[in-house]
């Protein structure tokens, strides 16, 4: 440990702090769980009933291929989001880059985002139990539009008062905070399932029970923003903390081994397209997943849907199990090589979902199926084969440019998963609308997985990273 620049520099990463920034991850993650377990299913059923003139029960008992035939439309709105992310994220980080105040650059948006989003947040449940379309649809782009204004700022806060050379330890720190969040808003689907109320009668359904989550999700944000707003004094930090930072940037330029002025090569180009290539696919196929799964087991599977929370959070263990083991596996064999074994992993479990079908053995109050319990066992080996993929990915991205660039490299990044996620939903609930399968999804996630394995592993070198060490453990949890 002698030799560590870190320690030799004097740098120490304040880890209370570093929790604290995590409040801002924690409300992130909070609502985009509810949001993304919750609205999907909304939206097919209020769609389904203003198309076809019937209530929810007679829908799922009379024909199902009704609830096929609308998640088209599901995908548009639900793929809505992730456009107003790649439209909205770079405008708002941009901004927030020349805000100047006395509370901060970054602490304006974070909270108008938070108050705002959170205000409009619980009006999503009351409108669609009112069945209004218009009004569901418009606080949910209220939400969308500030929620893009707090998560640009949120993230970039941690960066700005962290010295380079601790900031995967940080990010490590903060999306363990972000977990909590998710795992939070997850609990409260088990035991408020979505189900009881979609298989109620009309007359029979009761608001509290889907208002409840979000009402939580917006308190909760609330409170971890003024958490945040009375623990972190952006300015005052930033000015403690001159110093470091430019020592961290000095130890990020000496550690960086490629010529800042130096064009990039035709080979790093191919090398970084091929990356991005594979990654718009894998994130094809994952967000489909994390958009339909929901109906997929009410609708398809007819089960409980308290049964999707308990996926996530499996798929969440797994995971971190993963992000915990990838580092090391990189280091013995390359990060292509780990990313290539997470996805071939992914696509095994992706094959055996394939054949899982309904279970006929009728449970619970409402007459659901048993959940088939091979389903758990592929999302084990899928959160642990994407944590994989996940925790290897960006550092070879980032890998390929100048110390000028690296901020532009991310956006390549994202902009690649962000385009996927706001085409897939989309693509997959015409292919639903075509085909009439709920089985459609499993099949079309495998093909992209498997596509996604074999762009990776034949276009990719496997170098070995050094401007971005292989994270290990908690450090390892990243975005």
């Amino acid at each position: 440990m002698a030799n560590d620049p870190t320690r030799a520099a004097g740098l120490k990463l304040n880890v209370r702090r570093t929790f604290l920034i995590g409040f801002a991850f924690f409300g992130i993650l909070l609502l985009w769980q509810v949001y993304d377990s919750w609205c999907p299913t909304f939206l097919t059923d209020i769609f389904a009933r203003r198309m076809y003139d019937l209530s929810s029960a007679e829908l799922k008992a009379g024909d199902p291929d009704k609830i096929l035939n609308v998640q088209w439309i599901v995908g548009i709105v639900m793929a809505c989001d992730n456009l107003a992310a790649l439209i909205l994220l770079p405008i708002f980080g941009s901004l927030s880059d020349r805000t100047k105040t006395p509370i901060g650059k970054r602490m304006p948006y974070i909270l108008t985002g938070t108050f705002v989003a959170a205000f409009a947040f619980p009006f999503i449940p009351i409108f669609f139990h009112w069945n209004k379309i218009g009004g569901m649809v418009a606080m949910m782009a209220v939400v969308l539009l500030f929620m893009m204004m707090y998560r640009n700022p949120a993230v970039a806060l941690m960066p700005d008062i962290t010295p380079k050379p601790l900031r995967a330890k940080a990010n490590g720190i903060i999306n363990i905070m972000g977990y909590l969040g998710g795992a939070f808003a997850t609990v409260l689907g088990i035991f408020l399932p979505l189900s009881s109320y979609i298989n109620a009668a009309d007359e029979a359904r009761k608001l509290w029970t889907i208002e409840i989550p979000f009402l939580v999700a917006s308190v909760l944000m609330v409170i971890s923003a003024l958490v945040l707003f009375a623990t972190v004094r952006e300015n005052r930090i930033e000015e403690e903390m001159r110093d470091e930072l430019a020592l961290g940037e000095e130890l990020a330029a000496i550690e960086n081994p490629v010529d800042d002025d130096a064009p990039m090569s035709s080979a790093n180009r191919r090398m970084l397209m091929a990356i991005l290539g594979a990654e718009f696919l894998w994130f094809m196929a994952d967000n489909a997943i994390g958009t339909y799964i929901g109906n997929y087991v009410i609708y398809y599977l007819n089960s409980v849907s308290s049964a999707t929370m308990i996926l996530t959070i499996l798929g969440g263990l797994a995971s971190v199990v993963g992000f915990a083991t990838a580092g090391t596996i990189a280091d013995k064999i390359g990060r292509k090589w780990t990313i290539s074994s997470g996805l071939a992993l992914t696509v095994c479990g992706m094959i055996v979902m394939c054949f899982v079908t309904p279970t006929g053995r009728v449970t619970g109050e409402h007459g659901e199926y048993a959940f088939p319990a091979l389903l758990f066992v592929v999302w084990a080996i899928k959160g642990y084969g994407m944590a994989l993929v996940h925790n290897c990915s960006f550092p070879m991205v980032v890998e390929l440019c100048s110390s000028k660039k690296i901020g532009q490299f991310t956006g390549y990044y994202y902009a690649a998963s962000m385009s996927a996620q706001t085409i897939t939903p989309v693509l997959l609930g015409l292919l639903f609308n075509m085909t009439l399968l709920w089985r459609a999804l499993p099949i079309y996630a495998t093909i992209l997985f498997a596509l996604s394995c074999a762009v990776f592993t034949f276009l990719v070198k496997n170098i070995r990273a050094k401007k971005v060490a292989n994270a290990k453990g908690l450090e390892a949890i990243d975005d």
